[in-house]
């Protein structure tokens, strides 16, 4: 059975909004011009040349050596023909084993461009993708920005709109229209490998963090000069493995998956997104690839997605290989394509090309869901502006890696970076201070990046940029070498010096002791326990053990479990993966040049077994339940002090779309600017479904000077008081809400 998903709001003004995206040239809205193209286009298509257009494969398929991997780079023109030629490959992506220069992938892409307009029959330029998830990884010197859930700490979805922009124009600067990005999954389970890649656990925070890189990478149209395509991914459910694990199965009953997972995925369509990838794992025993209801009846029925879907990488192959619900290949190949994929990411051969064209002449495939699929393709085609200009804007590359792009990306991890502990007002330290350095994240650029940089797996120490400074570098830099002391202590996992570490410490007035995760990405970053590392935990308890404060700076990509050593410790910085700016960042917020406003976007766990997300049931507060998570959502300190007071709505009663509308009063009390971010929470009191405790509906992050106060208004609507009810559609039931800021709550009545 179908089930309604859109929300009650777009019901209601999806006609007006409809036109209104067309008259402006919105990318969810492809022109009727573009239409006409696509219709026009597909009528001369062959059979063959159509089922090429679905066919992805990676770089390497076209490159010189047995596996396409020869280093330094080059295409193989022989390889290349037959791709273009003879199986009519429509997209390529990836890079080789690490990042290109910018001349380098102006070659590649002009390469691939003049086989595609020049020597095919119809001249269809070739969409080219890539992970540019946390800048244009993949380019030599790109602006590399923190990581998502950093980028979520920041509260700040207008940070996030500027990386999408920079982001969008250095990939335009390289030749590439099209971006694997953002991810919309939830991160829920912390054990997961790729939660380093989500906004955080939040429905609200992520949808709006998502949206506004869409807005920016987009920027109103595709076929801009800077701007690029985004794709949403990985749709949905992958981030909620019951065993934390990568690519495992994921147990998700339809009213939480409508009620925590798809909305932001609604929000990326909404926003104009127009590409999707799907899901590597598997919900509820169907995998993502072949999940028809998600993909067709959800996705492009629903919510009304008019771009394509591409698979994620073998993922079709998969089905016969690893989920064993496809009893071949073909059988893979037949399933994935009629629950509504688009288009194969095979990546290494042309056996989905071989296999479809058997499958659509043997009449198991019909014509119009390859119609439909290869539309989709074409219109996306059409809206990059690749069939007006396929190759790359040599005039970009002034555009690239800026002066002002370094200071966006500054600014955004030091607003990331969050402070957790300050006993004492330790921190900010003094600039006169004697520091010891120590710890295996200190002297490292790939820790503050981790995966997607510069490689696939980001481990590469030796192919990060020389002049982006470590934390060590950047500390030094900050207070001059003769006032640091530097003692590795421990690795990761290993002792090493931990009693130089010590005895260093007895000499210097502070200790700053880097932990945290080594570089890793996807199932490469599966791990059994979140406890962070004991070689680390024995680190800092015998630091602590000389009675000098210690501050602990956490550069990980998941809240590794810390309880045993946040007494022993004076302050607790959670840096995340800041980026390439990450070291000058963490330095500028330790010696008080910044200071932090970061925010958590997730739960921090006291224990392994202890994860809890905030907006937990009220069961989850009561039949004997404690819960104390080390951290908790939203939570971060400043070197100032925040008063709140005054919160009231705009009347006691509400019904209908009336908005709900509110003020709450923030005062800086301290001797220092800073920003603060005002959470606005909703409670709904009973219903018919058992309701969380609280949930995050609204919030703002304000500048305040010292003994400023300021006014912030909110607006609510009544999706904000929405949930999935019984039924498993959409509802409001009338009833009292709290709303609540900080430690102020109010009530209103909605009719």
């Amino acid at each position: 059975m179908k089930l309604p998903f859109l929300r009650l709001s777009l019901l209601c003004i999806l006609g007006v909004l409809l036109v209104g995206r067309a008259l402006a040239g919105d990318p969810r809205n492809p022109s009727r011009d573009i239409e006409k193209k696509v219709d026009a286009l597909l009528k001369k298509m062959t059979l063959e040349e159509k089922i090429g257009q679905m066919t992805q494969v990676t770089i390497d398929v076209v490159s010189m050596g047995a596996d396409g991997r020869n280093e330094p780079h080059a295409i193989d023109p022989k390889k290349l023909d037959d791709a273009l030629l003879k199986y009519h490959v429509g997209s390529i992506l990836n890079v080789g084993p690490s990042a290109y220069t910018l001349d380098h992938w102006h070659d590649v892409i002009t390469t691939i461009q003049d086989v595609a307009t020049k020597k095919t029959r119809l001249g269809i330029p070739v969409l080219y993708g890539i992970d540019a998830i946390h800048g244009n990884n993949y380019t030599h010197g790109a602006t590399l920005f923190p990581q998502a859930f950093s980028m979520a700490a920041t509260w700040n979805p207008e940070l996030m709109r500027v990386s999408g922009r920079i982001t969008a124009t250095e990939m335009r600067a390289s030749g590439i229209p099209w971006n694997f990005y953002p991810v919309l999954d939830i991160g829920r389970q912390p054990l997961w490998p790729r939660f380093w890649e989500t906004f955080g656990e939040d429905v609200y925070l992520a949808s709006r963090m998502g949206s506004a890189y869409i807005e920016g990478l987009q920027n109103g149209d595709l076929a801009g000069a800077t701007n690029g395509a985004a794709c949403l991914k990985h749709y949905v459910g992958y981030s909620y493995p019951l065993n934390g694990k990568d690519r495992t199965p994921a147990w998700i009953d339809e009213r939480t998956m409508r009620e925590l997972f798809l909305p932001p995925f609604e929000a990326g369509v909404e926003a104009g997104a127009m590409t999707v990838m799907v899901n590597s794992g598997e919900v509820n025993g169907i995998p993502g690839h072949v999940n028809f209801h998600l993909l067709t009846e959800v996705l492009k029925d629903e919510m009304q997605f008019a771009g394509f879907v591409v698979s994620d990488w073998a993922d079709i192959i998969r089905l016969h290989t690893r989920d064993h619900v496809a009893d071949s290949p073909k059988e893979a190949v037949r399933q994935s394509v009629m629950a509504g994929v688009d288009m194969s990411m095979v990546p290494m051969d042309y056996s989905f090309y071989e296999l479809l064209l058997e499958l659509v002449k043997e009449k198991q495939v019909p014509m119009s869901r390859i119609d439909d699929a290869v539309r989709r393709i074409l219109r996306v085609k059409f809206m990059t502006g690749i069939f007006e200009q396929p190759y790359p804007d040599a005039a970009l590359k002034a555009q690239f890696a800026t002066e002002a792009s370094t200071k966006s990306n500054f600014d955004a991890a030091c607003e990331s970076i969050t402070l957790l502990k300050n006993a004492n007002g330790v921190l900010p330290l003094k600039k006169n201070a004697r520091v010891l350095v120590t710890g295996p994240t200190a002297d490292m650029l790939s820790v503050l990046n981790s995966g997607w940089t510069i490689t696939w797996q980001g481990d590469d120490e030796s192919l990060y940029p020389k002049n982006k400074p470590t934390i060590l570098a950047a500390i030094r830099s900050v207070i001059g070498e003769k006032n640091v002391t530097y003692v590795p202590g421990s690795s990761f996992d290993a002792h090493l010096d931990v009693k130089a570490a010590v005895a260093a410490a007895e000499t210097n007035d502070v200790v700053v002791a880097c932990l945290g995760e080594k570089a890793y990405c996807e199932t490469p970053g599966n791990i059994d326990d979140l406890t962070l590392d004991e070689a680390q935990l024995q680190l800092v308890e015998a630091l602590a053990a000389t009675g000098k404060p210690v501050v602990l700076v956490l550069a990980e990509g998941r809240p590794r479990v810390i309880h045993r050593i946040v007494p022993k410790t004076s302050g607790i910085v959670l840096a995340y993966l800041p980026g390439m700016e990450g070291g000058r960042a963490v330095a500028s917020i330790l010696f008080g040049d910044v200071v932090p406003s970061g925010r958590l976007p997730f739960t921090y766990p006291a224990a392994p077994n202890a994860i809890t997300p905030y907006d937990c049931k009220v069961s989850e507060l009561k039949e004997g339940n404690v819960l104390k998570p080390e951290f908790p959502f939203g939570f971060g300190l400043s070197y100032t002090t925040f008063q709140y007071s005054g919160l009231k709505l705009g009347k006691a009663s509400y019904s209908g779309s009336e908005p709900i509308t509110g003020t709450i009063r923030v005062k800086n009390t301290g001797k220092v600017a800073a920003k603060e971010v005002v959470q606005i929470y909703v409670s709904d009191l009973y219903r018919s479904v058992t309701p969380p405790v609280k949930q995050l509906k609204a919030f703002e992050k304000v500048l305040l000077q010292p003994g400023e106060e300021k006014e912030v208004a909110f607006s609510l609507t009544k999706e904000s008081l929405s949930f999935i009810g019984l039924n498993n559609t959409r509802i409001v039931e009338p009833g009292t809400f709290r709303v609540s800021c900080a430690d102020m709550t109010t009530t209103f009545d909605w009719k």
